[in-house]
């Protein structure tokens, strides 16, 4: 009752003056607002013709939040919940499911919201004092917080048997997909005992090799940032200290052939401005970005070379990396984010996302980044993919959300990576979507295109309040089908599809 009161005094304090960023109110409005669970719906109406080819689950991962917030709170705050749809002879089924965090578990035991939320609550004294308030619930043995605070709710990647959930707080969660297409969680996944830290949400698979690539970072002690990887069955190598002398929020990094490409940019962790009132995650416009390219054998980071990257480079993803060994260069493709803290602390009416190539000399120690498609300012490129089986290899193609008006998506676009040409699909008047995920044919049969596949992605109608997934060839940007489905789909993050020869042999 005592930790009761005190948490009341907080929120009363907190909620006088929120910024839109953290308010409730403005951050889960409209089909940002959380939906219920929902157990397998059968022969969902399908408007054109699934291809034949395309047989397997489609997953999308997104924040929920199963309770109301009690203070401020973030987009990104919110619970964990994937869509599922399942598609197999041109007929599909949907579900969606909490990933039953430890967090989540422990919440809905109590019926309230207590765990403390990363980004819309930690800010200032008062945020000092939730923190304190939820480790001494922890000490008198009301919440166990030894076992997880994350939310699961942003990265999801299929690897030798198992989907994971992940968010960069927490280590991944396992969560099986059942024969008739539902969704478990069989919990937390340490890589059988291997894995003692979160895991950035974006790892990734060499298509060639199978390995899991990986960053993890801490930042309220050294070492700041790791890196380690898996090899395809499941064997994680020993970790190496990426050596940073501030903790830099790094959601995302990119592969090469050879490298492992980690972006070390403006965009830090500093506690001592959260002590002073401020948001823990700031703009440090003093830091010189810089790039890491790490030897993908490596077993420490004696060979790592840094190479200091030009102004404005501040990417919160990274869509692909590959060597130009004549040049000794790498070229790095991410969208370029400015202000670089927006999504974090406000201003996000004004953020320009510009898809940009970054190159790097190896050897001379040069950069230099261009915007790959003309007149950038007027278009918003974020969340999206190249094809898969070619990560970290010379890619043509990607597919991406047209972030407008943001952070909504009205459409993705077709970017011709090497002549910066553009190709816009758009959803329609008060239609919008979210990351367009990228389904190759070559995935079930041999193909010599690179565009040869198929764009899914979640679309909803905010008129008629409905959701329907698109699949959308990627050759000629032409619908091929839409399933409508039998509840609204929030806007959400990432995505992957899971074959459907792969669904027996889940972990």
């Amino acid at each position: 009752m005592a930790f009761d009161i005190l948490e009341q005094a907080l929120l009363n304090y907190d909620n006088l003056n929120l910024p839109k960023n953290f308010d409730p109110h403005v951050q889960i409005a409209g089909n940002y607002a959380p939906v219920p669970e929902q157990s397998v719906s059968h022969s969902l109406p399908v408007t054109g013709a699934i291809p034949d080819c395309i047989d397997g689950v489609y997953l999308r991962n997104g924040a929920n939040p199963l309770f109301e917030p009690l203070g401020g709170h973030h987009l990104f705050d919110g619970d964990g919940m994937i869509h599922a749809v399942t598609i197999g002879g041109g007929c599909a089924r949907y579900a969606c499911r909490f990933t039953e965090t430890e967090r989540l578990v422990q919440e809905r035991s109590i019926g309230r919201p207590v765990f403390p939320k990363t980004i819309g609550e930690l800010h200032g004294h008062s945020g000092i004092a939730r923190l304190l308030l939820f480790y001494a619930r922890g000490l008198f043995g009301l919440i166990d917080h030894r076992h997880g605070t994350g939310v699961a709710n942003a990265g999801l990647v299929y690897f030798n048997g198992h989907l994971l959930a992940m968010s960069e707080e927490d280590l991944p969660y396992h969560v099986r997909i059942t024969p008739s297409g539902d969704l478990v969680t069989a919990g937390r996944y340490n890589f059988e005992g291997q894995l003692d830290s979160p895991m950035v949400a974006h790892p990734k698979i060499d298509p060639v090799s199978g390995e899991l690539f990986a960053l993890s970072y801490n930042f309220s002690h050294k070492p700041y940032l790791t890196h380690f990887r898996f090899s395809p069955d499941g064997k994680m190598s020993p970790k190496i200290e990426i050596p940073v002398e501030i903790p830099t929020m790094m959601h995302d990094f990119a592969i090469t052939e050879n490298f492992v490409v980690i972006p070390d940019q403006q965009v830090v962790f500093n506690l001592r401005k959260m002590i002073n009132g401020g948001s823990p995650v700031m703009y440090d416009d003093k830091k010189t970005p810089r790039f890491g390219f790490l030897p993908k054998n490596a077993t420490d980071s004696s060979n790592l070379i840094w190479v200091d990257s030009p102004a404005d480079t501040f990417c919160f993803h990274l869509w692909n990396a590959w060597e130009e060994t004549e040049s000794n260069e790498v070229v790095v493709i991410g969208s370029c984010m400015t202000p670089p803290d927006s999504i974090f602390n406000g201003q996000d009416e004004d953020l320009k996302a510009i898809l940009t190539e970054i190159r790097f000399n190896l050897v001379t120690g040069d950069s230099a980044r261009r915007p790959i498609v003309s007149k950038p300012e007027e278009v918003n490129l974020e969340v999206g993919m190249v094809n898969q089986s070619l990560v970290g290899r010379k890619t043509r193609y990607a597919y991406l959300a047209i972030t407008e008006p943001w952070p909504k998506a009205c459409g993705f676009a077709k970017v011709d990576l090497w002549s910066g040409e553009i190709k816009k699909y758009i959803y329609g008047d008060q239609l919008y979507g979210g990351e367009p995920y990228f389904l190759g044919r070559e995935v079930y049969s041999d193909c010599e295109r690179e565009d040869d596949g198929f764009i899914m992605v979640f679309v909803h109608d905010e008129k008629k309040w409905r959701s329907e997934l698109q699949i959308v060839n990627a050759i000629d940007l032409k619908l091929e089908a839409s399933v409508e489905l039998p509840n609204r789909v929030p806007y959400g993050f990432h995505g992957t599809f899971v074959h459907a020869s792969h669904l027996p042999h889940q972990a």
